[in-house]
């Protein structure tokens, strides 16, 4: 029988409400064992104590578990919670469900999804090979659970190092990527996104090594989005892409921003899904609008097309804030909303201040 994709957006008024997901239960528009990942954008600082994130998972894995009847813990096991901290600007805080459900409805060519985790990491292996190549090989097996033969996104979210974890290593004569904790937050996102490259064939394996995980920005996925937190030990893996199997509605485009700016590429990727504008998307494209995923990154140059930034210069508020800031912007403008997953931090995610930017729409 054929799966469909189904995927809502829903707003929250903190980081651990969880009502308008309840409502889709209660409502009958999905079933709790029907979601397989819920994508969230929290209102904390997205640095490494925004424990924002840590607080919706656990809202989340709590109510889920209620209705299923299982333990948080077994929610977290079967269902990808990815928190990604950070609304400034206009970005507006919200949820992203994703589920499938088998249906009695010919295959159309349609949005498959696909989840994969790895196991647990040790200190030592955050931002390393044994990262990227534990990721790779969860995106194989995502891809191989989604039967997707055109993948469009790959989200990740990744574990990042503590103060802890570098007591943890060394107790056991152990070294790890850094001592630094906000630093590991990009080997992390790093790591996890060269782990796409390889397993999606953007780059062979031989070209990898710890050496170029934050250092080398020649290598990146066009495809890849990756989050750091405190609130997971392992990689949680959702790929998005189309497959012929699949039916329902549901489709999903991507493109690759150059730069912080680069509203062509917003333009795009809407395109890609029949969402083809001038400007502005009207009302009718808007209510077939259903997510715009994208990654901000400030350039390592200091510039934008040749003008000076001062996102990396500032010590007040952290240069991912302002990345986000500005490219939720750019994406709103060509959308005419506001509720849009924007992710900060793109080491390896799309060229040096640019990243991948994917959309979900009704055919």
């Amino acid at each position: 029988m054929p799966r469909q994709s189904l995927a809502f957006r829903v707003p929250m008024r903190h980081p651990g409400d969880v009502s308008a997901i309840a409502a889709l239960f209660d409502e009958g528009a999905l079933a709790p064992a029907e979601v397989v990942a819920i994508l969230g954008k929290t209102e904390g600082n997205g640095c490494v104590n925004d424990f924002t994130r840590a607080y919706a998972v656990s809202a989340l894995a709590a109510m889920l578990g209620a209705r299923l009847g299982a333990t948080p813990e077994a929610v977290m096991a079967r269902v990808a919670l990815v928190m990604s901290g950070g609304t400034e600007g206009g970005l507006s805080p919200h949820f992203l469900v994703l589920a499938v459900r088998e249906v009695a409805a010919p295959e159309t060519g349609a949005l498959a999804i696909g989840v994969g985790f790895t196991p647990d990491f040790a200190p030592e292996e955050i931002g390393r090979m044994a990262q990227l190549r534990a990721t790779a090989a969860a995106v194989r097996d995502a891809i191989a659970d989604g039967g997707i033969t055109e993948v469009h996104y790959v989200q990740v979210k990744c574990p990042l190092i503590t103060s802890a974890k570098v007591a943890d290593a060394a107790a056991r004569g152990q070294s790890v990527a850094t001592h630094e904790t906000y630093p590991s937050m990009g080997l992390s996102r790093g790591a996890a996104a060269l782990g796409v490259a390889l397993a999606l064939g953007e780059i062979p394996e031989s070209a990898l090594s710890d050496a170029v995980i934050g250092a080398d920005w020649s290598m990146h996925s066009g495809r890849a989005s990756c989050s750091a937190g405190v609130e997971l030990e392992r990689c949680e893996v959702i790929v998005l892409g189309n497959s012929p199997e699949w039916a329902g509605d549901l489709i999903i485009g991507h493109d690759v921003m150059a730069d912080a700016v680069d509203f062509p590429a917003v333009q795009r990727a809407l395109a890609s899904v029949g969402l083809a504008a001038p400007g502005q998307l009207d009302e009718a494209a808007r209510a077939r609008l259903v997510a715009v995923l994208a990654k901000a990154e400030p350039a390592c140059t200091g510039s934008i097309r040749g003008l000076r930034h001062i996102m990396n210069d500032d010590s007040d508020i952290n240069a991912t804030r302002h990345a986000r800031a500005v490219v939720g912007g750019v994406i709103a403008a060509a959308v005419g909303r506001t509720d849009l997953f924007v992710s900060g931090g793109a080491e390896h995610q799309g060229p040096d201040g640019g990243g991948p930017v994917a959309v979900i729409a009704q055919r």
